[in-house]
């Protein structure tokens, strides 16, 4: 090897760990970074409508989509949307690859040991949508028969930890899990599946788009509603602060019933 060579391995090998490694991890608040940057990470799962999802043209939007650019825009920061492994979403917060998970996010007990929540700004619930064919007109009609659920959702996480509400009745007490719910409602359709666990405020915006919207049922059990909240990283209190300053804003100068309207065509947000 020649001098010049020697010369050019350590210029290398600094390029390469500053493309490589990116973002340093830190257990500080980052705040003042984010503001500095002017920039956000925002992990989601992209085929969640209509809270955040890919459009025909493969454009990101959504109702949280809106309310994301909305906060940060009165900090004069451009948020970008990350799709992540939805089951893998706390992982991915915690490793710093994204900066908050914002998606139809349910608030649990479970969770809040692991993230810091923003202040609730939408009500939600679980429900079973099936075929009216299949005759599932309660809970206790899906016994023996084969359930569909979102692998890492708050849905399938109630499911678990409340058997006696629906996973006794299911065939095996096993659902068929997906990453998303395009393709559940696919096997849905096909008879794949008879009935899919799902978040209401999702059912009630796929199903207006179908055409046979008739043929389905939505059905209400025992689980206990849930509200939707930003994840942030506990030691990022900061952050959770300004999110929950800017909501107050947004409902004050009336963005928030705006945004709420153009999705649900009337104002579901719970901030006030």
């Amino acid at each position: 090897m020649n001098k010049k060579s020697y010369w050019l391995l350590p210029t290398i090998l600094l390029l390469f760990l500053s493309v490589g490694c990116g973002r340093k991890k830190s257990d500080t608040d980052q705040w003042n970074r984010i503001e500095t940057d002017k920039r956000i990470i925002v992990g989601l799962d992209d085929s969640f409508v209509p809270m955040g999802f890919q459009n025909k043209s493969g454009e990101i939007i959504g109702f949280d989509v809106d309310l994301a650019k909305a906060v940060f825009a009165l900090y004069d920061i451009e948020v970008d949307f990350q799709p992540i492994d939805w089951s893998m979403k706390e992982n991915e917060l915690q490793n710093q690859t994204i900066d908050l998970i914002w998606n139809g996010y349910s608030k649990t007990a479970e969770r809040e040991e692991k993230v810091l929540f923003s202040d609730d700004y939408m009500k939600n619930e679980q429900v079973v949508v099936s075929l009216k064919k299949n005759g599932i007109t309660q809970f206790s009609d899906m016994k023996d028969k084969i359930l569909g659920a979102q692998n890492g959702s708050s849905g399938y996480h109630s499911f678990e930890d409340q058997p006696e509400i629906l996973k006794d009745y299911v065939k095996d007490q096993t659902p068929i899990l997906y990453d998303g719910f395009n393709e559940a409602f696919m096997d849905l359709k096909s008879g794949r599946i008879d009935g899919l666990l799902i978040d209401r405020v999702y059912a009630n915006y796929y199903l207006s788009h179908e055409d046979n919207l008739a043929d389905y049922s939505i059905v209400v059990g025992d689980f206990e509603s849930e509200t939707f909240a930003v994840g942030i990283r506990k030691t990022d209190s900061q952050l959770a602060e300004k999110i929950n300053e800017a909501f107050a804003v947004l409902r004050k100068n009336g963005e928030l019933e705006k945004i709420s309207e153009t999705w649900f065509g009337e104002d579901v947000t719970a901030i006030r």
